[in-house]
């Protein structure tokens, strides 16, 4: 007889929260292959290897409408690997942008941080009396 799992032990085995293995079958990504005369949802060895990748796809930058694709893909043909490989370059410039943001968010705090310091008085900080005359508040 092949194992089964409920919600919760498959939740259990994959290392994952159960609303998320809920919430990955509400989108899509897993379904239960079978119910027990309780009515329960069982889920088979397969769906513990799936939520495994979805969860090591998602550690490497994927999203979830990637991943819905990765597993729709047929993986014996050489398509599949020329979609990859276009997710990863989508991805690749997604995370390029982010780093640029994030360099642009460090330069903007050193520079307020330097200042900051070198007008450095008791009652009054240039960094707050900026935030505030940019968001309009008093």
């Amino acid at each position: 007889m092949r194992k089964q799992y409920t919600i919760s032990q498959l939740a259990h085995a994959a290392d994952i929260p159960a609303t998320t293995v809920r919430y990955y079958e509400r989108v899509g990504l897993v379904e239960p292959e079978d119910r027990s005369a309780g009515n329960y949802r069982l889920y088979s060895e397969q769906s513990l290897r799936k939520l495994k990748f979805i969860r090591a796809a998602q550690a490497i930058g994927f999203t979830l409408d990637d991943v819905k694709a990765l597993i729709s893909t047929p993986s014996n043909s050489a398509a599949s690997c020329r979609e990859v490989q276009s997710l990863m370059e989508k991805r690749l410039a997604e995370v390029d942008q982010r780093l640029k943001d994030l360099r642009h968010v460090q330069r903007v705090l050193k520079t307020s941080l330097e200042k900051c310091r070198e007008t450095e008085q008791v009652d009054c900080c240039h960094v707050m009396e900026t935030l505030r005359e940019m968001s309009g508040a008093k």
